[in-house]
């Protein structure tokens, strides 16, 4: 999951690529964050988001579905995508990771400075962003 504002990464371990595993998994995490920090969700055509109804009840999140073949439409999903494959190699098995193991990466990620951010890194962004909602 990637914020668009701040650019700021959550990865998420799913048991499976079935919808109940993709949806039970993001649910648990989307909880975990302040209430009203994420309101919506885009997604790319993935059968993974089959139950996005179940999703949007459990977290109060609307799903958004990309149009077919236009990755252009999920930006910064893409970018942050070409960045994690320097952690996490794209056709490699990460099963064996814990979500601590994610967790540390996403962390190490958020806090690197990114041009687009005027060189602050996604967690100072997201902070700030948060500080200022009071």
């Amino acid at each position: 999951l990637v914020e668009r504002h701040s650019r700021y990464l959550i990865l998420v371990k799913v048991d499976g690529k079935d919808t109940n595993s993709v949806v039970a998994a993001l649910s648990r995490q989307v909880k975990r964050l302040p209430a009203g920090l994420m309101k919506t969700l885009t997604w790319d055509r993935g059968s993974e988001m089959a139950a996005h109804r179940k999703f949007s009840m459990a977290t109060d999140v609307d799903v958004y579905f990309c149009d077919p073949q236009s990755p252009w439409q999920r930006g910064s999903n893409e970018n942050t995508n070409r960045l994690l494959r320097q952690y996490l190699p794209k056709g490699k098995d990460f099963s064996h990771l814990t979500q601590a193991q994610f967790d540390r990466i996403a962390n190490e990620m958020n806090g690197r400075p990114r041009q687009t951010l005027g060189f602050a890194n996604p967690a100072e962004v997201l902070w700030q962003a948060v500080a200022s909602t009071g």
